[in-house]
């Protein structure tokens, strides 16, 4: 950071150049575009793969509403699809016909601790001619028979948000991609549309504007933090599986709580939060709350059913698997600065609230 303001860049410079090689390393993707959001990677990556005005997108109905709002942003029209109750992830089988009629892209989303069925959701793409892109945002670190979230399709996303993984002091997101024509349109799209040299070129603030673009450009400050902790994010990773074990331990055999059987830790999972379901979710957050243990509601209302999306006639009932989730799904405290001890506390602390005993 000395040397940022020593040199007087401080966006789109040297630091968020030598970011996007250490993750191209780190993830094995060819291509690494740092961006300020992993909303806008999403918008950015839309647009690049070729999405038209009006082309339909099908989505997951359970995720954060970045996933279908992005498609909105680019010119699209998000197309929902209902989730594996044990996964929270979409299933090719779930994808009813109606909604693929007319689709041109499949937009899966990694959600919490593990990747979405790869393996079954390409061939999906590949047997109905759909671009598949990821929404990756929760994925550093996740792989899948050996290839990094993201980097299944044409192209993926990573956030940085604080709470992330790996997690900047800010916003500031990537797009990961392998296909070169991609990245290249990425890249002059966060930077105005300009082509050719740009980043920690400032010269390039006159280049040929190409394409109607955006102002994306992450800063150098948000790429030095990131830098730094990308080289304790395997220790801080292996950290989180352990503190999941505990909570798995802790929480064993607590009536009202269930712990999804597919969620349970495994060698391509990566714990970006650990949740719960509980039919007494609001109840419970609002016991550890004044017990000073902080919660995350994943996610309070089905993205068919936000007053932005009232427009595609959906109704209550229609996707009957995010619904629950929206009404169950809990997230426990989880980071890498969380001790065991903690853990003990929190899960004596949810015991206490289903059980009437006295926690610690």
């Amino acid at each position: 950071m000395d040397e940022i303001f020593a040199d007087g860049k401080f966006s789109h410079s040297r630091q968020v150049g030598l970011l996007e090689k250490a993750l191209a390393r780190y993830t094995g993707a060819r291509h690494v575009i740092g961006v300020n959001s992993g909303t806008d990677a999403l918008v950015l990556l839309l647009k690049a793969a070729g999405l038209r005005p009006g082309d339909r997108v099908l989505v997951p109905a359970y995720s954060f509403v970045a996933t279908a709002s992005s498609v909105v942003l680019a010119g699209g029209r998000p197309v929902f699809t209902d989730v594996d109750p044990d996964t929270y992830a979409m299933r090719p089988e779930l994808i009813a016909d109606e909604a693929a009629d007319g689709a041109r892209f499949l937009l899966p989303v990694h959600l919490f601790c593990r990747m979405a069925d790869m393996a079954a959701l390409s061939s999906y793409a590949a047997d109905r001619g759909l671009t598949l892109l990821e929404d990756s945002a929760e994925g550093i670190g996740m792989r899948q028979d050996g290839v990094h979230a993201g980097l299944h399709g044409r192209g993926g996303v990573l956030s940085f948000f604080p709470s992330k993984t790996l997690g900047a002091l800010g916003d500031a997101g990537a797009v990961l991609t392998d296909d070169p024509d991609l990245a290249d349109h990425v890249a002059a799209l966060r930077h105005h549309g300009r082509t050719g040299r740009t980043l920690a070129h400032f010269p390039g603030i006159s280049n040929e504007t190409v394409h109607p673009g955006y102002n994306s450009k992450m800063d150098d400050l948000q790429a030095a933090v990131l830098l730094a902790k990308l080289t304790v994010l395997d220790e801080d990773i292996r950290h989180r599986a352990v503190l999941a074990r505990r909570y798995d331990e802790g929480l064993r055999g607590v009536p009202g709580v269930t712990r999804l059987p597919a969620l349970t830790g495994g060698p391509d999972e990566v714990f970006y939060v650990y949740l719960i379901e509980t039919e007494r979710r609001d109840e419970l957050a609002a016991h550890l709350q004044d017990r000073g243990i902080g919660t995350e509601t994943y996610y309070p209302r089905p993205l068919h059913l936000q007053p932005c999306f009232a427009g595609l006639g959906h109704r209550p009932g229609d996707f009957p698997a995010a619904e629950a989730a929206s009404r169950r799904a809990l997230a426990l405290p989880l980071h890498a600065d969380l001790t065991e001890d903690e853990v003990a506390r929190v899960c004596a602390a949810v015991r206490a609230f289903h059980t009437g005993e006295t926690s610690a």
